[in-house]
């Protein structure tokens, strides 16, 4: 199958690997505007600056859209219109409205989306979702969230977009925080019922978007869920994520799942060190990007399809909502 990627920036080698490791796969084209990103590309992989003359050219069986948040959607749309299959990095899209648009793409275009949120594939959350939806350890009571990351004034410097709201969408929630916002809504299993939070800027950094966040969630079925999310932590801490059961409490920390029962700590499952990129991406491309092709080579299996991100995407809509207003945001008021 022929793979190309657009946009060549940091998250883009960790594809590059994933592509490379999938036996049938062949890197048939790169794009990006800057003519200096194609040293990133194994020597001889043809190189466009415009995507449009690439989609033409290639006419690729898997796009990869590794781009700024505003462009997701709108490349996507143009991507799907060519017949191309998509593999595309989070967020789904800048706002919920846009993500609903997205979503329908892959039933009006006929063709097949996947969304980047990988760490559903990680060896600690695949084993606790086993646990909670065997039962075992009774039902869910409460599942809160925490990601504690640094990001200085220079990781704004060297890409402005992520400042800047028309172009980012957000900051930490939508940026560092989206995927542990996700795992909150994915392991309550419920749907969301009503969320109030707040936001703010704990960094004097002078940008649009928010470094901090909280937020109380609550679900259809009870469940109640807490997130605290900032970029003014001294280092960058792995997520951490606690699920409370009647039986059982779970944690997972640092990529190691922990259950803890009347005071008694087993450890479960630990996630592998990432082979390529940042060690807060996880380990998890290679495997939900690999899933995707077979899904795509054989029309069978699973994947996380653009409707699977709308839960997260509302949710961060909401939580800005609740947060400019001061009240608390009904999901049915979306």
């Amino acid at each position: 199958m022929k793979a190309a990627i657009i946009g060549l920036g940091d998250i883009s080698a960790v594809h590059l690997a994933a592509i490379a490791a999938i036996p049938g796969a062949v890197l048939a084209a790169g794009c990006d505007t800057d003519e200096r990103r194609r040293e990133v590309l194994p020597e001889g992989t043809p190189f466009f600056i415009d995507y449009h003359e690439m989609l033409s050219a290639v006419k690729p069986d898997v796009v990869h859209i590794c781009l700024p948040h505003y462009l997701h959607y709108p490349v996507a749309r143009d991507t799907a219109k060519a017949g191309c299959n998509i593999f595309a990095e989070k967020p789904l899209a800048m706002n919920y409205a846009e993500g609903l648009e997205y979503a329908a793409l892959e039933k009006t275009a006929g063709i097949k989306i996947c969304i980047c949120l990988q760490n559903r594939r990680n060896p600690s959350s695949e084993k606790l979702m086993e646990i909670l939806e065997s039962g075992e350890s009774g039902a869910v009571t409460g599942v809160r969230g925490l990601v504690a990351w640094k990001r200085g004034k220079a990781y704004y410097d060297a890409k402005p977009w992520r400042g800047i709201m028309a172009q980012a969408g957000g900051g930490n929630m939508i940026n560092q925080a989206l995927h542990t916002l996700d795992l909150i809504q994915y392991f309550a299993r419920s749907p969301i019922k009503d969320v109030r939070g707040s936001i703010s800027q704990l960094l004097d950094y002078g940008i649009e978007v928010e470094d901090t966040a909280c937020a109380s969630i609550r679900f259809e079925s009870g469940i109640s869920g807490l997130f605290n999310g900032s970029n003014a932590n001294s280092r960058d801490v792995p997520a951490e994520i606690e699920v409370s059961c009647e039986k059982a409490v779970f944690i997972i920390r640092y990529q190691t799942l922990y259950r803890y029962v009347e005071g008694e700590e087993s450890i479960l499952a630990r996630d592998r060190p990432p082979s390529t990129g940042k060690n807060v991406y996880g380990d998890s491309h290679q495997k939900l990007i690999a899933q995707f092709y077979r899904a795509v080579e054989t029309g069978r299996g699973e994947y996380i399809h653009p409707e699977d991100a709308l839960p997260v995407t509302w949710l961060i809509d909401a939580i800005r909502r609740s947060s400019e207003s001061g009240t608390t945001i009904a999901f049915e008021n979306r």
